[in-house]
Parts: structure tokens; C-alpha cells; sequence
């Protein structure tokens, strides 16, 4: 953690929440103030993520299915439909994707033994060697975007952003957990 004296104490979301009320002191921005910045916070994480993506050659929602395959683990394999909701992806963008990562060699499509209708998709072995490497460059990314904060204040964070999601997630597919 850095030395808290040389963490600034305002940020660029002060600078224009001021101006907002200044310039309309007849709306309330209070809530610009928390949305903002998860907005902003959004927007640098994932440009200093895609820095570790693109070294293993990826984009960041060619990792987010590999992860998402990944993470479930063995035999890492998943129906497009399971990834369309874990991922919220249209069917459409889902086949793009999809076909990149084939195309590349780390997926496979094959025929759903359970459902004669449907495809599985599978990490392949080259597919599964990729999101390890690229995961080994991840973490340690997310980890210095969060240096500022003490081991208190990650659990507090973590805890109020979960209060948020846990409302919202409850209308988005796949995002609650089986």
C-alpha cells in the first residue's frame, strides 16, 4: 500500500461534480459523485487490463469467455447459451466471438451429446494454456489498482459494491449462481 501522505485526497470526479454544482445548483449530483467514479474507475481498469490481455494476444472479451470457460473447471466446457448469459452477449456477437477464438485455435465447437440440437464449446489445450499465462499477467494488475487501498478497505469496498450488484444482478441472466 503507498504511502497514504502522497495519495491525492480529490480527484478528477470532484473537479467536475463541482462544476455541475456550480453551473445546475437545482439538481442533486450526490449519487454523480459514487456512479462516476465507478464509471471512470471502469474506464482506466480496463484500459490497464487490456495491456495484459494483448501480450497473450487477446482482446478483453475473447478473455472473458476463456476465463469464463476456465473457471468453471474441468472439462471447461459450456453451452453458448451458458456463455451468452454469464458474459450478457447477444447471440450475435457470442458467434463472432466465438469464431475468433476457434479460428485461433482455443476453442472447439462440437455437438452436444445431451441435446442433439445444440454445440458445446471447449477450451482447447492451446486455449487453456493461453488463459493461464494471461491470468499470471491479469492478477497482478488488479492487484496494483487496489495498492491504494488497505486490506479494511477492500473488504468495505468489496462488501458495498457487492450491496449494489446483488440488486441488480437479480434481473440480469446468468449472473446469479446456479
Amino acid at each position: 500500500m503507498p504511502d497514504p501522505s502522497l495519495v491525492p485526497t480529490t480527484d478528477h470526479v470532484d473537479f467536475v461534480v463541482s462544476q455541475w454544482r456550480q453551473h445546475c445548483p437545482q439538481h442533486d449530483v450526490a449519487a454523480m459523485q459514487i456512479v462516476s467514479r465507478i464509471f471512470r474507475y471502469a474506464t482506466l481498469a480496463t484500459r490497464d487490463a487490456e495491456q495484459a490481455f494483448r501480450a497473450h494476444g487477446l482482446q478483453q472479451g475473447e478473455f472473458d469467455l476463456l476465463a469464463t470457460l476456465y473457471r468453471g473447471g474441468p472439462p471447461h466446457t459450456l453451452s453458448p447459451q451458458q456463455l451468452i448469459d454469464a458474459l450478457l452477449l447477444s447471440s450475435g456477437a457470442m458467434t463472432n466471438r466465438l469464431d475468433r477464438l476457434e479460428t485461433a485455435g482455443l476453442v472447439t465447437r462440437s455437438p452436444n451429446p445431451e441435446d442433439r440440437r445444440g454445440v458445446r464449446v471447449a477450451l482447447t489445450e492451446q486455449g487453456l494454456a493461453r488463459i493461464q499465462a494471461a491470468m499470471g499477467d491479469y492478477l497482478p494488475v488488479l492487484e496494483q489498482l487496489i495498492s491504494p487501498l488497505s486490506d479494511g478497505d477492500r473488504q468495505t469496498l468489496a462488501a458495498l459494491l457487492r450491496q449494489l450488484l446483488a440488486v441488480h444482478d437479480q434481473h440480469s441472466p446468468g449472473a446469479l449462481r446456479p
